[in-house]
């Protein structure tokens, strides 16, 4: 028996794949199957399985291509309801794969059909949990997914998790290994660990929502309590994991289509396409074009791309370093944004050498930044989230999260200059590229942010340690 974690560290996400005596079983794969085809190929395994916990609404998952490329079957929990063929799994029903076992555990809460599949060794004894979103390292699913699908409110669903975790998770033995869905950064939960692999004894010793004592009234209140509103294309990810999509070869088809300057700037003029820059913050400053928005591949790309771009179905033309154009559309349709059209061939370069007007924004060092404080008092827009700004912030800045920015352009001032930053410098010019592309053009951000502004004598609020903040 073999159990290999596969972590997407700019999704936060984990698949596994796992294999006994010549079969193999995927769970939540990603959407790119091919990795797990040339894996098997090489182990000399039979995909049997692809077992999903529940229809994820944080990213697409690859199932759909991966049991028509392989014959292997779909397996949810109960009341799972697909758009393709899938098993609908009772609670208990057992799964064989070589010399081992699968038992599912129906654990409705994080979502109605949402289930642990419970690993059981060639001994028969039960080793490892594979928890999904029910339970994570240092936390749970949130319970306000799937309110409108099960015509529940968060707390009833928060409640039906109380029972999940006590009457079939807290059960187990100590040493039953637990693989989550997800870690730290991830959008499904509220306080995870930057753990990915832990035990049950560890989780019901460490775990804030596992306390034994814990009342339902107590778990619900402690669950619930200060949520963030989910990104939008969160549910339009789930009924493409519910209902099936594009296969992933013609998706990389159509966005791997090399367009010339006048070719791009054609196409742009043509369609109502979104023109996504992906090169670094630093890099995207000092050039580009016109009413692009950056979003850089070297930070978390493809939930800022969910959280920014409201509908996944938006057409997009791409700008991307050189032999980047590939990973740009894969991560793009990781959470389902499968319109790209094509990209800029020869990236920006090839924009200046044909002449074509560009833009740039105004970024400066934290030391400049300081010494303009002193002198000019400018306003200052912080667009962290708002626990890390009530930790600490610039004395006098305002706090607009880069989440909610497209809701909240308005609190942008367009009569008077202000400076904008975040943590470290990718996230302040995300939003400068969306205020660019707005009409504004007042405002000059800071390189390194935070981080680096904290290491000036610019005047900032106490120091509050964010773990006892909410998010």
């Amino acid at each position: 028996m073999k159990v290999e974690q596969i972590y997407t560290g700019c999704l936060a996400q984990g698949a596994y794949y796992i294999t006994s005596n010549g079969e193999a079983a995927i769970i939540d794969p990603l959407r790119e199957i091919q990795p797990y085809l040339d894996r098997a190929e090489k182990d000399g395994v039979k995909i049997k399985y692809i077992f999903e916990t529940h229809f994820h609404a944080d990213f697409v998952s690859g199932h759909v291509d991966l049991a028509k490329a392989t014959g292997a079957k779909i397996v949810y929990g109960s009341n799972a309801t697909c758009g393709f063929d899938c098993i609908s799994a009772t609670d208990g029903q057992i799964f064989e794969l070589g010399d081992i076992a699968f038992k599912v555990l129906h654990t409705p809460g994080h979502t109605m059909e949402s289930s642990c599949f419970l690993l059981i060794d060639a001994d028969g004894k039960d080793n490892a949990l594979f928890s999904g979103d029910t339970l994570f390292i240092g936390d749970v699913g949130r319970p306000d997914l799937a309110q409108k699908a099960a015509h529940l409110t968060q707390e009833q669903l928060a409640a039906l998790l109380f029972h999940s975790l006590r009457d079939k998770v807290m059960t187990l033995a100590d040493d039953v290994i637990v693989y989550p869905a997800h870690g730290a950064g991830s959008a499904c939960g509220k306080n995870m660990s930057k753990e990915t692999v832990s035990t049950i004894g560890n989780q019901k010793q460490h775990n804030y929502a596992l306390r034994a004592d814990m009342t339902e009234a107590e778990f619900v209140k402690e669950v619930t309590d200060g949520l963030l509103p989910p990104p939008g294309y969160f549910p339009l990810n789930v009924a493409m994991n519910k209902n099936g999509y594009d296969n992933i070869n013609d998706v990389m088809s159509r966005g791997l289509q090399a367009l010339s300057a006048n070719e791009f700037e054609a196409a742009a003029n043509e369609v109502d396409a979104l023109i996504l820059d992906t090169r670094n913050a630093q890099t995207f400053s000092q050039g580009f074009i016109p009413n692009s928005i950056n979003i850089g591949l070297d930070g978390q790309f493809a939930p800022w791309v969910g959280v920014l771009i409201p509908d996944v179905k938006q057409t997009i033309l791409l700008i991307t370093d050189e032999g980047k154009e590939e990973e740009s559309v894969i991560r793009l349709a990781r959470v389902g944004y499968d319109n790209v059209i094509g990209y800029l061939k020869g990236g920006f370069a090839a924009w200046q050498n044909a002449n074509k007007d560009i833009d740039t924004i105004t970024r400066i060092d934290a030391s400049t930044f300081a010494t303009k404080f002193k002198q000019e008092k400018p306003i200052v827009i912080d667009v962290r989230k708002a626990s890390e700004f009530a930790a600490e912030h610039v004395d006098g800045a305002t706090n607009i999260c880069l989440d909610y920015m497209n809701d909240n352009l308005a609190q942008f001032p367009k009569d008077k200059s202000f400076v904008i930053h975040c943590a470290g410098g990718y996230r302040s010019m995300i939003a400068a590229s969306i205020l660019k592309a707005r009409g504004w053009d007042n405002f000059i951000e800071v390189a390194g942010g935070f981080a680096a502004i904290s290491k000036t004598d610019v005047p900032k609020t106490n120091f509050v340690c964010p773990s006892t903040l909410k998010n």
